[in-house]
């Protein structure tokens, strides 16, 4: 076998063969991105481009430029001067159709609270892969800032976030909805439901003269896809305050837990609005204490806090996860350690796929890719040492990649076996 081939047994083919289920991911763009501006995609910090320090010259930059470039006629391990004149010569349509048909996703459950930039719909999303089916995620901060923004009375807000999410969920006809509680507060908050007194001073404290202490969710500010900093793409910027206030999140959790529908939470890994470690998400084991038998609670991402987060799904029945944002972080070479961490304690019917690609359409290739490749190696391995028998492996691998998410999110199953 030479360097370059993966390794093969029946577990990868089935993986390799099996149309995913991305039950977190974005948009990408509609346009093509100057190389400052693909930079910027490609990571969750910012791209310095005074600095000497490209995003290419990491672990994800190479992954791109080994497992992407092939999907753009090119040679593995293009420069990456020439991966990105290639992407102009084909065109950000083509450049899109390829990467996100490469994943081989049939099922894609979109976030469309974050959009700096001009990227596509749901609709379009899943146009571009082809036969393809796209849900919509409803970003619970977005629903709150766009009622701010409108003009609120602080007395009236507790009642009016309410039934602005579930007409918002309704006419969007949504499948889940998703909180950045991670980036505006971190997971140390008071885990009782607060009162509506309670949303209404902090409403009031909020909505008033300074109380989002400057900050907006506008494209501004220098943070990723909790603050919607990684620039505007060319838009006149929107002025929303920020919603960062721990008693309207506490709400806004809580509001979610009434809601009937899976509540998505990032955890982890983010850009540098995230303080790392109030995201651990053990800190919120009181409130999954007074929140069970409620709805789903789905923790996206996790990295560092994939064995935390393995824990909670252990012992909570309402909990599952995914280690999506990681996998294209890490590439293929990773996935499997990472994966590895995540399985050691994680009831087989709580772990998700999801690439949590945004802007760059190689993030949804890349994202597959990994999970594949270093799901199907952990599998196989285990197989090939009597761990794990291999109809055990099969349906493990199904599970993970596919049918955990139907079953969570209640999605339509027709067709399937």
């Amino acid at each position: 076998m030479s360097p370059a081939s993966p390794a093969t047994g029946p577990v990868h083919e089935a993986l390799a063969g099996l149309p995913l289920v991305d039950h977190h991911c974005h948009g990408v763009v509609t346009a093509d991105p100057d190389a400052e501006r693909f930079e910027s995609l490609i990571t969750e910090g910012a791209a310095w481009p005074d600095s000497g320090i490209s995003p290419f010259d990491t672990p994800v930059g190479v992954a791109i430029r080994r497992h992407c470039a092939p999907v753009l006629d090119l040679p593995r391990h293009a420069p990456a001067a020439e991966y990105l004149a290639r992407r102009v010569e084909l065109g950000w349509h083509e450049v899109n159709r390829r990467f996100v048909t490469a994943a081989g996703t049939g099922v894609f459950c979109v976030d469309t609270g974050y959009a700096p930039d001009r990227i596509t719909t749901p609709t379009e999303l899943a146009a571009a892969a082809g036969d393809a089916v796209a849900y919509e995620v409803v970003r619970l901060e977005s629903v709150a800032e766009g009622l701010a923004a409108e003009g609120v009375e602080p007395g009236e807000y507790a009642t009016a976030f309410r039934a602005a999410v579930r007409d918002t969920v309704e006419r969007r006809g949504a499948v889940a909805v998703k909180s950045v509680a991670a980036y505006r507060t971190g997971f140390d908050l008071d885990p009782n439901r607060p009162s509506d007194a309670d949303v209404t001073a902090a409403a009031a404290r909020w909505l008033g003269p300074g109380g989002t202490d400057g900050r907006r969710t506008d494209g501004s500010g220098t943070g990723g896809r909790g603050t919607d900093g990684r620039g505007t793409g060319g838009r006149a910027p929107e002025r929303r305050p920020r919603l960062d206030d721990p008693v309207l999140v506490r709400h806004l959790l809580w509001t979610a837990a009434d809601l009937g529908l899976p509540l998505q939470l990032h955890v982890g890994f983010g850009d540098s609005d995230i303080r790392m470690h109030q995201v651990d998400p053990t800190r919120l084991t009181d409130w999954l204490h007074r929140t069970s038998g409620t709805v789903p609670v789905l923790l996206l991402h996790c990295w560092p806090y994939q064995r935390q987060a393995a824990y909670l799904a252990a012992v909570f029945e309402q909990v599952y996860l995914d280690v999506g944002l990681t996998l294209h972080h890490v590439g293929p070479a990773r996935a499997r350690a990472v994966l590895e961490e995540a399985l050691e304690i994680t009831p087989f019917r709580k772990l998700l796929h999801s690439s949590d690609a945004y802007g760059a359409a190689e993030f949804f290739h890349l994202g597959a890719l990994a999970f594949r490749r270093g799901l199907a190696d952990l599998l196989q391995s285990r197989v090939d040492s009597d761990e794990l028998s291999l109809p055990d492996a099969l349906r493990i691998a199904t599970w993970t990649g596919r049918d955990n998410a139907y079953r969570v999110y209640g999605l339509p199953r027709d067709g399937l076996a």
